[in-house]
């Protein structure tokens, strides 16, 4: 299993980094990227904290560990700085919060985050068509997800995949220890969204060609 967007309690999550990557290391994980969420008010103390822990625990387990962040209710108008700044204080992989049904997300995040070079849409709502295209363009990955509620709009994200061939990519969103799942569950939750059989190893190869390509930079 590799999973790109999960939680420490350095945002909202239950575990310590370090918990959470040996708990996810003995579920089977072979990659994880620790997402926390950030804002203005925290990324500069965040982004800094999970690169370290990242850092301590490659160098400590067999799991390997992506330093990043999830950018979560930014206006959409200070998207493309805070992704600059996200990038500028080393984050591997972001992640933006999408417009997910189950929250207030401002109107026009999907947009501006595919359009500011984000890595990973994460629970898109109901994805629309032009956004769908753009990130086909930009070469943005989309998430359907396992979390509770977020998941709601997996069936539009699938139906839209078909449409116009985005990178798919299927996370947790994990926050707390009963969140961390295995292969066999992540290919249950990909059929459930639509996904046709023969086509589900190929959501779970995007993920590791994503991680491959962060860890061999």
């Amino acid at each position: 299993m590799i999973d790109l967007h999960t939680h420490s309690l350095l945002s909202d999550g239950a575990l310590l980094p370090s918990e959470l990557a040996r708990r996810a290391e003995e579920k089977g994980y072979h990659v994880i990227a620790i997402t926390d969420h950030v804002d203005f008010s925290n990324v500069e103390r965040v982004i800094p904290s999970v690169i370290k822990s990242a850092e301590h625990i490659n160098r400590s387990m067999k799991i390997r560990a992506i330093a990043g962040c999830e950018i979560t209710h930014i206006s959409p108008l200070e998207i493309p700085v805070i992704v600059q700044l996200c990038r500028k204080l080393g984050a591997q992989i972001i992640v933006m919060h999408g417009e997910t049904p189950v929250e207030p997300v401002a109107k026009g995040t999907n947009r501006k985050a595919i359009e500011s070079g984000i890595d990973i849409l994460a629970h898109p709502g109901l994805l629309s068509e032009d956004e769908a295209s753009l990130a086909v363009e930009n070469n943005v990955y989309v998430e359907i997800t396992t979390r509770k509620g977020h998941c709601l709009g997996n069936g539009r994200v699938v139906q839209l995949w078909y449409r116009y061939g985005f990178r798919l990519i299927l996370n947790t969103d994990t926050h707390q220890p009963d969140d961390l799942i295995d292969d066999e569950f992540a290919k249950k939750i990909s059929l459930g969204a639509g996904v046709n059989p023969s086509e589900v190893n190929t959501i779970l190869q995007n993920s590791h060609t994503l991680a491959n390509s962060i860890l061999n930079m």
